[in-house]
Order: C-alpha cells, then sequence, then structure tokens
C-alpha cells in the first residue's frame, strides 16, 4: 500500500528545483538520493500529483531518512504563492516583506498576482490583460537585459501565437522559425536587438483551464 503524506504547509520539507547556473559551484554540495515513487501525496483529502511547468510527474525525494516535496507544485496545490528571489537565494511561501526581492532580484512561483510585468520586457511586449505571471527571473545576458518567466491567460493559443508573430515582425526580426496553431505554438525569433523563444500549451495541473505560455527573452 502506498504510504501517503498529507501536505501542509507546515508539515513538509520542501524543496525548489532551480537552474544550477543560478548558483556558485561553492554553494553546490554533490550528495545521493532516491526518487521515491512509492510515496503517495494527499492534499485537503484529494490524491495529489506533482507535476513541473510542462506537465512532467514529480517524485519526492528521501535522503537521510528525509522526504523532500517540490514546493512550487506543492504551493500550486495549496492556492499559496511561491516565489524565489535569485539575488539572496531565498525561497518565499506566501506574502513576502517588501525588503525581500529586491529591484535587480527575481522571483519564481506559482501563479502569484504580486509578480508584476517584467521590467526587461519592452514597454510594448504584448502581454493578455488577464496574464498571472509565475517562475520570473530577470537578468542580464550578453549584456542585454533579460528575463525568463511563464504566464497563464485564458485568450486562445492561435491568437497569441498570430499576435506575437506580427510583433516580432514589427521589431524587425530577421530570423524566424513559427508554428502556430489552435492547440500550441511555439516562437524562435532573432533580430538585431533582440532574441525571444516562446512556447504556448495548454495549463496542467492548478493552471488547468488555462493556456499556459513560456518566454525567454533578451533584448531591447
Amino acid at each position: 500500500m502506498k504510504r501517503k503524506v498529507a501536505a501542509t504547509a507546515a508539515a513538509l520539507s520542501l524543496t525548489l528545483t532551480v537552474s544550477a547556473g543560478v548558483y556558485a559551484a561553492s554553494n553546490l554540495q554533490e550528495i545521493k538520493a532516491l526518487l521515491n515513487n512509492k510515496i503517495g501525496i494527499v492534499v485537503n483529502g484529494q490524491v495529489y500529483t506533482p507535476k513541473d511547468g510542462n506537465g512532467k510527474t514529480l517524485a519526492p525525494i528521501t535522503y537521510n531518512g528525509i522526504t523532500y516535496l517540490p514546493v512550487r507544485s506543492i504551493g500550486e496545490a495549496l492556492n499559496t504563492a511561491v516565489t524565489y528571489d535569485a539575488a539572496t537565494s531565498r525561497v518565499i511561501i506566501g506574502d513576502a516583506a517588501a525588503p525581500a526581492v529586491s529591484s535587480g532580484g527575481s522571483s519564481a512561483g506559482t501563479p502569484a498576482d504580486a509578480v508584476k510585468r517584467p521590467k526587461s520586457l519592452p514597454a510594448d511586449f504584448p502581454l493578455p490583460a488577464d496574464a498571472k505571471i509565475f517562475d520570473l527571473i530577470e537578468g542580464s545576458a550578453t549584456g542585454k537585459p533579460s528575463a525568463t518567466f511563464s504566464y497563464r491567460t485564458k485568450q486562445s493559443l492561435e491568437t497569441l501565437g498570430n499576435t506575437y508573430k506580427d510583433y516580432f515582425v514589427q521589431k524587425g526580426a530577421t530570423s524566424k522559425s513559427e508554428e502556430v496553431s489552435a492547440s500550441a505554438f511555439s516562437i524562435i525569433d532573432a533580430g538585431s536587438t533582440f532574441s525571444v523563444t516562446l512556447d504556448g500549451a495548454p495549463g496542467t495541473g492548478g493552471n488547468q483551464g488555462f493556456n499556459v505560455v513560456q518566454v525567454i527573452w533578451s533584448g531591447e
């Protein structure tokens, strides 16, 4: 019989998956841990399967007798915002105090209304009025402002894809790979002042019923 772990914000040992590149090598310690596929998760009486932003199932990790769960996915299940501040290497669960996020920092979470439009994006970069941004990381790439984030929206994927195609033409895209349909879109464009990758697909897990767009932007 599967062991079931009742997920509550106070009782779980939580982990956050972020790019290893965010950390300096000195902050990383190699360990040997186990993916524990035998553990089931129950959230408020309902069986819950944690998944990442792409819909891939995530397994709990057991290390030295302690079981760790993916904090972003668990936060989503508990309807609790989870953000990541790269400037201070802090995971923030729930509302953050004002000093917790620096002006040049970043945040990552599952959808958090407090996460505003990325400062690195051009002012005219199309975002739906109902967009809820999460998993935001801002910085610079090759000397240019950059932003990586996802957002969820009720707007149709085909409409979004075509809007972005038209926008990047106006931005002077000289290299284009674009596929747009009613069920998904993928755009990889670049110009003299920018490069962008966008992928749109139906949401899963806590984003079910929405469309989710992943954005990687660098430029002006």
